[in-house]
């Protein structure tokens, strides 16, 4: 059963844990406070099915699901949303069409009313172009990051679907949002938002100042480096499972430095 984190929030992880996931992908399933329990047949409306995992498909299943928000179209994410179709019949929104089912597509700034909650959408791309964040309105309101930002660690930029320039564009923007609740797609809940987007900025810069520096004292510009050039020096203790992500995100700097020195 999902585990409540807040009236009207439960999260259910899925069992799908590895060095890029963390302890697994957040399901979270949104529903009326006023309804006190989660229980089988509430209404809810769930962010993220998660991957195609017949056991974690059919716990969410046993809700009424209302509607299915995707925050961006990584598999660890969508992969179970057929299944999940064909269990329940509930509508699939995205920002990518090839991932709604009979629903239009996210609109950056709209607001969803839905199995007693409101919920607002807001495109924040950089981990991938079509990531979105969502809020959950109302006394308290909640911040759902997809993978823009997680529990734990930082995120990897998929270069060149997803940018360095647009990611901190994304996270100043989700800094300038009021304080709130933080639930990441992976890793811990956070009771407080800004703390960890400002980390998130600090980290960012920290790299940039990294790459700079390597490649001062390799002597070549952005633009003529290659990654591999980069990794010994930006990430010296790396471990041999992250080379890809860490790639890809000297990738996105390399880029971003290439038109901002």
């Amino acid at each position: 059963m999902p585990t409540i984190i807040a009236p009207g929030i439960g999260v259910l992880c899925a069992p799908n844990p590895s060095e890029m996931t963390l302890d697994g992908t957040n399901s979270y399933l949104l529903f009326d406070p006023a309804a006190g329990e989660l229980a089988p047949g509430t209404p809810v409306v769930l962010i993220d099915p998660g991957p195609e995992l017949e056991e974690h498909l059919q716990a969410l299943a046993v809700f009424d699901i209302q509607l299915v928000l995707i925050t961006h179209r990584h598999a660890d994410h969508t992969g179970g949303i057929d299944a999940l179709y064909r269990m329940a019949a509930a509508p699939v929104r995205a920002k990518l069409p090839e991932y709604c089912r009979d629903a239009p597509v996210l609109a950056d700034g709209e607001v969803i009313h839905a199995a007693g909650a409101s919920i607002q959408v807001l495109s924040t791309p950089g981990h991938t172009s079509d990531s979105v964040c969502f809020i959950r309105q109302g006394e308290r309101a909640h911040l759902f990051t997809g993978d823009t930002v997680l529990g734990r660690g930082t995120t990897i930029l998929e270069h060149p679907d997803g940018t360095l320039a647009d990611y901190l564009d994304s996270l100043q923007r989700l800094l300038a949002l009021p304080d709130m609740a933080l639930h990441p797609a992976h890793g811990e809940q956070h009771e407080s938002s800004q703390p960890l987007l400002q980390m998130y900025i600090e980290h960012r810069q920290s790299r940039l100042d990294q790459v700079r520096a390597a490649l001062q004292k390799l002597g070549k510009a952005g633009a003529d480096t290659q990654p591999a050039e980069l990794l010994e020096h930006v990430y010296p203790d790396l471990d041999a499972r992250l080379v890809g992500a860490a790639t890809h995100s000297l990738e996105a700097q390399l880029h971003y430095l290439s038109v901002n020195p």
